[in-house]
């Protein structure tokens, strides 16, 4: 086959080619240059960085890139700020019901407007479901998301802490620039006609290029907003250095005030950014706990080259039909593309002399990359952290859909960007979100072959024995000899080993020292320690085991609730106390001052992370 290109027309395409990309060059290094940075963590601080509200503190604290956490966070925060109220009346999250307390609030900006909006529009008799403020109408949501986006932005930008990734400026050199690669494709065209198609080419192409260096790229760092970020990601490590803070349901806002609002939007609350949907889920930027720590990862879900998800056989008849349809084509070539060169058609014969060597190039490609993705297989074990139907098929014209195939993305703990996986309909069903599961696939085609479960998915379970006090006492005495040595048998956790002195001061406000020993006092299945300050004001740690650390937990069930620390935990006033397996830790806050719940809540978390 004769390929002949004319020398005239390689020149004209090389100067539209060479404009283009001193253009695109100059576009793709400023687009690089004015990345938001990656700031340094600084020490760990549980105070608050500043008067950001939360969407802003997401916002800055994210890289400048808005996630759901912006909206999650302040709807927590309205909640935080008594506006709204969270009820959980069992142990799933899910089944938290919001309710308005403030029905006519003052001094809300756009963005916590349209989110209290939004939550009174839904309510019925008072009350909305947690899970019923996502969208139904995905129109609905797309437009009210970039409504609540662009007004977060605004409020960012008139603080100094956020600006367009491209400024006016730059936008202006750019579209400039444009006139480079608009005039080199004026000139190429004028040399290969000579008419006045070379003009409209120049306002088209330049017109062009400057809507689409005026379009935005995203918002980056300002000074001040660099200096703001800092601080904010201080608490970020404080609370994430907090083991059972990740798991707090939105109920527990009642404690934690607006540490867990502003704990949402640095992306330290796994439970309620799983629970809160206000129609943002974002299936690219999912939570993983594989490793033994909970962080988000990036998600892509591949699907623009055909082989994806591909069977071997499929992808195999497919390379050599279009072999056939190559040599097809060369042996008639002289029949069917048997053009004269001109000035016009010079364009239409490269064209579809290029075209006859697709389906060559496509065939020999297709066969080769089918041989060595069989040849192989790569095994992936991780948690699966997303599953979703890719492609259906209909049975008959009126017969149901069915799913052929399915989107699995697993973090297997080497990077924060993975890529989803095409698994079969006939195996996925395996495994649920949460499982770690090992798999194999081929590379090429990402398709899963075989599929395995390793350890099923994490559920949390709480047993709180018998509701009779008295039945456990009757219990206790009526086993025998080994019920009671049970029951006065020392404990191994000695008090003062869960709480240190400087954390027992960050609760009194002031420095305390430990008294008696060094591991506090023991008493049979119970030990106690007590952090006293200058002033006589001081913090008791109690660590009991057994049937007395079960009546020592009813004994304060009177108090309210605290979700997301260990088993089942409550407070009230100056003590709060929690149970983890068969060990109940409380901490007591006595002194005449004033009374810090949400200190003696964090430091209680703390504790009961620290049993082994």
């Amino acid at each position: 086959m004769d390929l002949v290109v004319e020398p005239r027309l390689l020149v004209e395409i090389g100067i539209v080619a060479i404009g283009l990309l001193v253009w695109f060059a100059a576009f793709w290094g400023l687009l690089y240059a004015m990345r938001p940075p990656v700031l340094l963590a600084p020490p760990a601080t549980q105070d608050f960085g500043g008067a950001e509200s939360p969407a802003v503190v997401s916002l800055i604290t994210g890289r400048w890139e808005l996630t759901e956490d912006a909206a999650e966070s302040t709807f927590i925060d309205l909640a935080a700020r008594r506006i709204l109220e969270f009820r959980q009346p069992g142990n799933d999250p899910l089944q938290t019901t919001v309710h308005v307390r403030n029905e006519q609030p003052t001094g809300l900006n756009a963005y916590e407007r349209m989110i209290f909006e939004r939550v009174q529009s839904l309510m019925m008799h008072g009350v909305v479901p947690l899970t019923a403020l996502t969208f139904r109408d995905a129109a609905q949501a797309q437009g009210w998301t970039k409504r609540l986006n662009a007004a977060i932005i605004a409020d960012a930008r008139s603080q100094g802490l956020s600006q367009r990734r491209f400024s006016s400026a730059m936008v202006a050199a750019l579209t400039i620039l444009a006139g480079i690669p608009a005039f080199a494709a004026g000139i190429a065209i004028f040399l290969h006609s000579r008419n006045g198609a070379s003009f409209v080419a120049v306002i088209i192409l330049w017109s062009a290029l400057g809507i689409f260096a005026g379009k935005s790229r995203g918002e980056r760092d300002t000074p001040a907003g660099r200096q703001a970020a800092v601080r904010w990601l201080g608490l970020k490590a404080f609370l994430r250095a907090h083991e059972s803070f990740a798991d707090l349901p939105p109920a527990a806002v009642a404690v934690w005030d607006r540490y867990l609002s502003y704990g949402d939007a640095v992306g330290a609350t796994r439970v309620c950014a799983a629970v809160i949907d206000l129609g943002m889920g974002n299936r690219r930027r999912v939570w993983s706990s594989f490793g033994g720590t909970w962080h988000r990862i990036r998600v892509r879900y591949p699907s623009f080259w055909p082989r994806y998800g591909q069977k071997a056989a499929r992808l195999t008849v497919k390379g050599f039909i279009a072999l056939a349809i190559a040599a097809f084509i060369v042996r008639f070539n002289a029949i069917a593309f048997d053009f004269t060169p001109g000035s016009i058609s010079s364009w239409v014969t490269l064209t579809v002399r290029v075209l006859i060597l697709w389906p060559l190039l496509y065939g020999g490609y297709t066969l080769i990359g089918t041989l060595v993705d069989v040849l192989t297989p790569v095994t992936v074990t991780g948690e699966v952290v997303w599953v979703e139907t890719w492609r259906t098929k209909t049975e008959g014209d009126d017969g149901p859909t069915i799913p052929v195939l399915h989107y699995l993305a697993i973090d297997s703990g080497t990077a924060d960007r993975v890529v989803a996986w095409a698994c079969p309909s006939e195996i996925v069903h395996r495994a649920d979100i949460g499982d770690v599961i090992t798999l194999t696939a081929r590379r090429w085609t990402r398709r899963v072959v075989e599929l395995r479960v390793d350890t099923s998915a994490r559920t949390r379970s709480q047993t709180y024995g018998e509701d009779d006090t008295d039945a456990l006492i009757l219990r206790a005495m009526n086993a025998g000899a080994p019920a009671l040595a049970t029951a006065v048998r020392p404990t191994r956790v000695a008090a003062a080993e869960l709480v240190t002195a400087e954390e027992a001061g960050r609760v009194l406000g002031r420095p305390v020292t430990l008294t008696g020993a060094d591991r506090g006092v023991a008493v049979g299945p119970m030990t106690m320690a007590e952090f006293r300050a200058a002033d006589g004001s001081a913090l008791v740690v109690t660590v009991a085991t057994g049937d007395a650390a079960e009546l020592a937990i009813r004994a304060h069930r009177a108090g309210a609730a605290v979700p997301g620390v260990g088993e089942e935990a409550f407070a009230s006033g100056q003590w709060a106390v929690a149970r983890r397996g068969q060990t109940v830790i409380s901490l007591e806050q006595r002194s005449a001052g004033a009374i810090h719940q949400p200190y003696l809540v964090w430091l209680l978390g703390l504790a009961v992370g620290r049993l082994t």
